[in-house]
């Protein structure tokens, strides 16, 4: 845990654009990591709309998510950086939620200024918190940090609600209580994004999630413009709805199989990815230590 923290520091420290694709689960992580990508994001919109199939309204609880990620996390040998909503309650509860998300592995998590309950960024309805509430969670999410790697990114909404000036003004706020990174949400323009890495000093992380519509900046802007990393929290979970959909429907309206392979994944590329192959062996080395050691000591069976 504490190396892929530690690597995923030095991912947002490089030069170069990091893309953190988003796992809704075991699976897709496992997909995310086979495909080459360096991270991976796991957000509770994600989370939400695969586990509950809801809009994210903040239905989960902090154990959910703590659960939830931990399996994404037991999956991977790549740092996962993670939603942490708006702490899910006071000080004691955000105290509570990073030593759940730390014991689940997590390389980082992003905290939000929102009130409660929490809702995807993207969604209409927001308001946030006084400055000084969120300044409490950042505080108290730092001093129960046990790691110092783990990264903790404070998320401000408040550019939609109250403008990129105030939510500019409340980044350097939140850095200032201990913050490693600080982003406003919605700052999605080229123009808008290049103002923040120029006035919040931290690796800026971008956002392009389907919740957002169309993207037009592209990730070569992005990086020119200087962008640490840009995350895409529901990729993964709008291919796997479509792919669902469209294999399902070829089989309504055949009412047949015949069609439908084009839409699936081979067998053996499944249990590639599952690691049969791997369980199997382990299986195997365990049965034959085991008749091994009874042969040994000359037990006779009953």
């Amino acid at each position: 845990m504490t190396s892929t923290r530690k690597q995923f520091r030095k991912l947002l420290a490089e030069p170069r654009l990091t893309v953190l694709a988003g796992a809704y689960d075991a699976l897709s992580a496992r997909i995310i990591e086979a495909e080459g990508y360096p991270a991976i994001v796991a957000g509770g919109y994600a989370a939400i709309g695969s586990l509950l199939a809801q809009a994210d309204g903040g239905q989960f609880n902090m154990r959910d998510y703590a659960d939830h990620y931990a399996r994404v996390v037991a999956a991977v040998e790549i740092p996962v950086y993670v939603d942490a909503d708006t702490g899910f309650g006071g000080t004691s509860n955000v105290r509570q939620m990073v030593r759940a998300f730390e014991t689940a592995g997590v390389a980082g998590f992003l905290l939000g200024d929102q009130t409660f309950p929490n809702r995807c960024g993207y969604m209409p309805g927001k308001q946030v918190v006084a400055p000084e509430q969120m300044i409490a969670r950042i505080k108290a999410a730092v001093d129960a940090r046990r790691d110092t790697d783990l990264v903790i990114c404070a998320r401000t909404d408040a550019t939609s609600v109250e403008g990129l000036d105030r939510a500019i003004e409340r980044c350097h706020l939140y850095l200032e209580a201990g913050a490693d990174l600080a982003k406003p949400m919605g700052a999605d323009k080229l123009t808008d994004i290049e103002r923040v890495i120029r006035e919040v000093p931290c690796h800026h992380m971008s956002t392009q999630s389907q919740a957002a519509g169309a993207h037009a900046v592209t990730f070569a802007e992005l990086e020119r413009v200087g962008v640490a990393a840009v995350t895409l929290p529901s990729i993964a979970l709008f291919a796997a709805a479509q792919g669902v959909r469209d294999a399902l429907r070829t089989v309504r309206r055949d009412n047949s199989l015949a069609g439908v392979g084009g839409h699936l994944i081979p067998l053996t590329d499944y249990y590639d990815l599952v690691g049969l192959k791997a369980q199997l062996e382990r299986e195997e080395r365990y049965d034959q230590a085991a008749a091994a050691l009874v042969a040994a000591k000359k037990i006779t069976r009953v």
